[in-house]
């Protein structure tokens, strides 16, 4: 029998109704929805890696806070030439590996070396791309030297992307991850729980917890189930936005709403027909109300978008009129296209509850304009071998959670296979220019001419709602990148 999923949410509740756990002083538990991959994320692009590893394990020369501003990380201060080529790092005295290496410009060097190698598989490249050399005048003195100038560097130094790791454990930290962070890896139950202790030599402040669990919890209902039986000290981010109302009204839990960066579309595949047609790729965008996708996935939280680009950015463009909901030109411009009867796709699905919910809603909406959708669901380590590396799929849906992201427009082996000059003239602009309001005019080109080619269906910016017992403090409200820094936690 199939159970409604606001039901089930009643009755796995109900089954968990005593109690609150008491807290243990010393450990906290976080609840995530996804269970990572791997734990390196200089080798995968998964979020859910750097929701768990991200100023926790490892670290980056300079940080994002909460707030999305730069901060001071493994490099306590900077200074860059006039010219916007030359970035002399100050290193922190004192930082070392979790296995006693030492932390200085010999690893800063290592890290942009490997992460540049032919076989690298880091999922950002374009950060390392601009670095012409690294130099290393003295243990704590790294500067960076770049062959031309680039707007977004800094910024791109501090995603999770650019961690620093060290030559001698490298190798093995997709499973035994060694940084220089606040907590270090003590072990992994597969399919359930990755457990960190507190790194007793780390440079910062000692941290309130001296474990952490993280725990993976997929189903949307058991995740209300675990939260309201103190099973989860704090839920990163709840899958099930249906019950935000009834957690609210529990006088043991705080339920805080933000954002994130999280642009999610449907996806389509530019280099396969019939997607390679932009008439094609624009009967579909018509075909589908962001709203009611909005409405019936995420119970009405959710910020429209129309390409490409946060709304929380100076430079974004309301470009959701681009395209509008017109089921009817839809199927026109399907006729012109050369399918007045419609065609059959397949749409893949990772296990993210947004993107299943989503799904659901789309093919039924695609149905409507002759599209007969196939939904074929994927756990995520197919995901990124199949839709991500293989570029084997019709249709996806995905949230792309890294700030200021739009460069991977301008890859040509990016799996949306889009190619554009036009495009990639605006993006140099954007990346070259010498004022915001010459960046900023340059990126909204960039966002006028994804939304003009249709490249994917941009439906909404993800919102973060966070569970947490009430007297836990330091939880983000907002993700301007996916984190959960366990130092700033604590009890009140």
């Amino acid at each position: 029998m199939r159970v409604h999923n606001g039901l089930r949410i009643i009755m796995l509740a109900s089954a968990f109704s005593t109690p609150l756990a008491a807290q243990v002083p010393e450990q906290v538990t976080l609840c995530m929805p996804l269970e990572p991959p791997l734990l390196d994320p200089t080798r995968g692009p998964a979020q859910a890696i750097r929701e768990l590893t991200y100023g926790n394990i490892f670290e980056t020369l300079v940080a994002i806070d909460r707030d999305g501003r730069l901060q001071p990380g493994l490099a306590e201060s900077w200074k860059v030439s006039a010219d916007g080529l030359v970035y002399d790092f100050k290193l922190r005295s004192g930082a070392s590996f979790h296995d006693g290496t030492p932390f200085t410009s010999f690893n800063v060097a290592y890290s942009v070396e490997r992460a540049k190698r032919p076989e690298s598989r880091n999922a950002q490249k374009w950060i390392f791309d601009p670095i012409l050399r690294v130099d290393t005048p003295d243990p704590l003195s790294a500067r960076i030297v770049l062959s031309r100038p680039t707007a977004n560097f800094l910024y791109g130094l501090a995603w999770g992307d650019a961690v620093m790791v060290a030559k001698g454990s490298a190798a093995e930290n997709a499973t035994v991850p060694i940084g220089t962070g606040p907590y270090k890896f003590s072990r992994w139950v597969r399919g359930e729980r990755v457990e960190l202790v507190v790194n007793d030599r780390w440079w910062g402040a000692k941290p309130t917890f001296a474990k952490a669990i993280f725990r993976f919890i997929s189903d949307p209902a058991v995740q209300v189930a675990a939260i309201k039986a103190g099973d989860c000290d704090a839920l990163s981010n709840l899958a099930a936005p249906e019950a935000i109302p009834a957690l609210k009204r529990d006088p043991r839990l705080a339920v805080t709403t933000g954002y994130t960066e999280g642009k999610t579309i449907l996806a389509m595949n530019n280099g396969k027909a019939p997607f390679d047609d932009v008439r094609v790729r624009r009967a579909i965008a018509m075909a589908i109300d962001r709203q009611q996708v909005i409405e019936g996935a995420m119970s009405g939280l959710g910020i429209p978008i129309g390409s490409h680009f946060s709304p929380s950015h100076p430079a974004y463009v309301d470009l959701t009129a681009t395209n509008a909901y017109d089921p009817e030109k839809a199927k026109a411009m399907l006729a012109e296209a050369g399918f007045p009867n419609g065609f059959s796709a397949t749409l893949k699905l990772p296990p993210p509850a947004y993107a299943r919910r989503s799904g659901e809603i789309i093919a039924a909406m695609l149905q409507q304009i002759g599209v007969k959708i196939t939904i074929e669901p994927l756990e995520f380590p197919q995901w990124l071998e199949r839709v991500f590396r293989g570029k084997d799929y019709d249709l996806t849906l995905i949230a792309h959670t890294e700030p200021l992201d739009i460069n991977i427009y301008a890859r040509p082996d990016y799996y949306f296979q889009y190619r554009s000059l036009a495009f990639n003239a605006a993006l140099n602009d954007a990346e070259t220019a010498t004022s915001d309001e010459a960046r900023n005019a340059a990126y909204g080109r960039a966002q006028k001419r994804l939304a003009d080619d249709a490249v994917n269906v941009f439906l909404f910016l993800l919102p973060k709602v966070t569970v947490t017992k009430g007297s836990l403090t330091g939880m983000w409200t907002n993700w301007p990148l996916p984190a959960n820094p366990l130092a700033e936690l604590s009890w009140k």
